[in-house]
């Protein structure tokens, strides 16, 4: 990690740019694989995953007996660990839950909002060196308290022609049993197109690398939503002088191992807790099975010695990480000043990681600096809000003549006329 000491607020901009994505002729071949898969369906996608995942694949939907034989690969051990997760994870989603209330805005005017359902759901799940099952949970969860009539999954195939036991398992475990062992761009493709057995959807869910990211993009050209623009992942950890450096380093690393494009980034007011965080690091690096995808990460990666716990809030705020821990003393007391974060963890006992699998919050977020517009997915991402307004004889008596003001100074005489007739009518009843 290199390391910065002091930087003027006029060097944060440079400081807070994320590692460049290879976009040469990305967007050009997305292109070419959605046009194949728009005018061929199946047989695009099934020559697309010879291509690129290099098996050749009969049957793009997973059968029951695939689901049933998969649970049986499963270890006890991790399917316990996923059902407590799934249970944290549920309650956390219920609890976004709404009842509908309605608001008299003038006597007689009654006015409320209800949830609906987006319909037909698609969800991605990458299959690669880390397949992660745990986003089933994370997008699978609320899509079912959503009510979502039609949740379809997407993951790519091994060498074998199967998808990880695990995503299988979690998949069925939350009731999703619509899956196709397809990925890549031309998984969303499918999703975004519809095909002989891949049905259309309305909105894409899911992470993945640069192809699939791009895809998702090119999803929003045919009026099908994403989720978040989403890019490699990232860490922004602020520690202090109370900090464990064991802690913090795993931290960081925990998110470097994620991709050779992610990145990392330490903040501190203190020289003394960035030696011994890059000494940790050293150690634990040494150890890690994905060690070389870390030590790239860590090359693109930054620690910053700031004057103080404010500038550095200040500076993670402009930063705007997916992933901000707050590694420091009364963590709780910073809270009000973040502004501008996908999720945040407070004190030396929350791991990104239990955000990532247990805790219960949702770890799809937004990263590239979007958590300053964006949200992380939550039941909200899975649902439409509808307004409703119910005006009584009384209500539009009440307002009437505010509308038909309104609308006459627009030169929207139609508008007026809407009004005015009514109250005309109400006029002769009298």
């Amino acid at each position: 990690m290199k390391q910065f000491n002091y930087p003027k607020v006029s060097e944060w901009k440079d400081l807070c740019e994320r590692p460049l994505q290879n976009q040469e002729n990305l967007e050009s071949q997305i292109k070419e694989v959605f046009s194949e898969v728009k005018n061929n369906g199946d047989n695009a996608l099934k020559f697309f995953t010879e291509q690129f995942d290099k098996v050749l694949i009969q049957d793009l939907k997973v059968s029951e007996n695939e689901i049933i034989e998969a649970g049986k690969l499963v270890s006890d051990e991790l399917k316990s660990a996923i059902k407590i997760a799934c249970e944290n994870i549920r309650k956390f989603h219920s609890s976004q839950q709404k009842e509908k209330k309605i608001i008299e805005t003038t006597e007689g005017v009654f006015c409320w909002r209800e949830n609906r359902a987006i319909e037909n759901i698609g969800i991605y799940i990458p299959g690669g060196t880390a397949p992660l099952f745990s986003t089933v949970l994370m997008l699978g969860i609320p899509a079912t308290i959503a009510a979502c009539k039609n949740i379809t999954l997407c993951s790519p195939p091994d060498k074998n022609g199967k998808i990880n036991p695990a995503i299988l398992f979690t998949a069925n475990l939350i009731g999703i049993k619509n899956i196709f062992k397809v990925g890549g761009s031309q998984a969303i493709a499918g999703l975004t197109f519809g095909t002989e057995t891949i049905p259309k959807v309305d909105k894409i869910f899911g992470p993945g690398n640069q192809y699939v990211t791009t895809a998702k993009q090119l999803a929003l050209n045919y009026n099908v939503a994403i989720d978040i623009p989403a890019g490699p992942s990232e860490v922004l950890v602020i520690a202090d002088e109370t900090s464990v450096p064991s802690f913090v380093a795993s931290d960081l690393l925990s998110q470097a191992e994620h991709g050779t494009d992610s990145q990392v980034i330490l903040l501190s007011n203190s020289q003394i807790i960035i030696n011994e965080i890059n000494i940790e690091i050293e150690k634990q690096l040494a150890e890690l099975p994905r060690k070389e995808i870390a030590e790239i990460a860590l090359q693109n990666s930054k620690s910053i010695l700031l004057s103080s716990i404010d500038e550095a809030i200040n500076f993670s705020n402009y930063y705007a990480p997916e992933h901000l821990i707050l590694a420091i003393e009364n963590a709780e007391n910073f809270t009000n000043k973040i502004t501008n974060a996908g999720s945040v963890f407070l004190g030396n006992y929350s791991p990104e990681s239990a955000g990532d699998y247990a805790s219960g919050t949702n770890h799809t977020l937004p990263t590239n600096g979007f958590a300053k517009n964006y949200s992380g997915v939550s039941l909200d991402s899975f649902v439409k809000k509808i307004t409703f307004q119910n005006i009584t004889k009384t209500g539009i008596k009440n307002l009437g003549q505010t509308i038909e003001v309104m609308a006459k100074a627009e030169e929207l005489i139609a508008h007026k006329n809407a009004v005015s007739i009514r109250l005309k009518s109400l006029e002769n009843d009298n």
